[in-house]
């Protein structure tokens, strides 16, 4: 941690604060207000989850909630048609971002989900790097693609789009991550596909810990080989899983919103951000899938400033910690850390 020599102590806005964005989810992103106009364009009748009961409450205690979660992110999915749907959902997500303070954004996307519309994989991922690219201009923030795997298929296309990934290394694809139900699949079993990745040079940032226990995080330390672990928060539960993800060097990517929304805890004091920083973990935040949890980046350190009575020290350092653990270029991380010693050396507001 950076020394901090006997701050002022107050209420500095978080959304001022820099920060990189590492766990965003492709049509998790969409406003919700663009997924209104794109379905009424298109005559897509959405479910009252997504319109008059926005945003939804769920819960994937079991695999039927995990269904119906699905199915609202499946629906989310059919109102994107067209390239210039893909490109504005892009440049609005890197937009709001960077409202929210973020200096680098990384933005998850499986290919395979849209490749029937957009003729195929590689089509698909040209655009969004493409869209990427231009977002990053105008929003005037850095960002990376992370192409990701779906656990629920077979291992054998977690294969293909590593390579896929593989093949974009160096332009624009920065790492390759595993989602969907964790309780689902063999985690061993893509373990090959992860190594396709790491001979590339990506990072490694699947998803694990946070719908099962600390036992699929050895599994994913010990098979995946992470950089990174999507969520991760479960290994709290467990003080030798916990001090084994400590002494690595993986960083978990928290997303307070997500984790309450899905019923991993039941309220925001419970999540467990505090117990992994003291055991030495470094902590990303992250605000998962915006679309369906209702709230995004800056959101995140809000909730734990009131739920967890976090200082505007410590959200500095969650700040610091996620410019560390990006991908972004070295020049940005160094110029993005100075920035959150300039938030803390301005004086409070009196406000939140």
């Amino acid at each position: 941690m950076d020394d901090v020599s006997d701050p002022v102590e107050g209420f500095r806005p978080v959304a001022a604060l820099p920060k990189a964005h590492l766990h965003l989810h492709f049509t998790g992103s969409m406003r919700h207000g663009t997924l209104l106009e794109l379905a009424e364009r298109d005559g897509i009748r959405l479910p009252a989850s997504l319109t008059e009961e926005w945003p939804p409450e769920l819960s994937t205690a079991d695999e039927k909630g995990w269904f119906r979660f699905q199915r609202l992110y499946d629906v989310a999915r059919s109102v994107l048609r067209t390239e210039d749907d893909v490109r504005r959902l892009v440049l609005e997500a890197a937009l709001d971002d960077a409202a929210d303070g973020s200096v680098w954004t990384e933005i998850q996307v499986d290919p395979s989900g849209y490749a029937s519309r957009f003729h195929n994989m590689t089509e698909f991922t040209d655009l969004v790097i493409d869209a990427v690219r231009d977002a990053s201009e105008r929003a005037g923030i850095g960002m990376g693609v992370v192409i990701a795997a779906n656990r629920t298929r077979h291992p054998l296309d977690a294969r293909a789009l590593a390579r896929l990934a593989a093949q974009y290394a160096g332009r624009g694809v920065i790492g390759f991550g595993l989602s969907n139900d964790e309780r689902r699949g063999d985690t061993r079993e893509f373990g090959p596909a992860f190594a396709i990745a790491e001979r590339a040079g990506l990072a490694l940032v699947p998803h694990g810990g946070e719908l099962r226990g600390p036992a699929h995080v050895t599994q994913c330390l010990d098979h995946l080989h992470p950089s990174r672990l999507g969520h991760g928060v479960r290994c709290a539960e467990d003080p030798a899983v916990l001090d084994r993800v400590a002494d690595s060097g993986v960083a978990l990517e928290v997303c307070p919103t997500s984790n309450v929304s899905l019923g991993v805890y039941a309220t925001y004091e419970e999540v467990p951000v505090r117990i992994l920083t003291e055991a030495g973990v470094d902590v990303a935040l992250g605000a998962d899938d915006p679309l369906l949890f209702g709230s995004r980046l800056a959101a995140q350190y809000t909730i734990l400033r009131a739920a967890q009575d976090f200082s505007d020290v410590e959200l500095a350092e969650l700040g610091r910690m996620s410019i560390r653990r990006s991908y972004a270029p070295a020049e940005l991380v160094q110029r993005s850390l100075a920035g959150v010693d300039t938030w803390l050396e301005t004086p409070p507001d009196d406000g939140r």
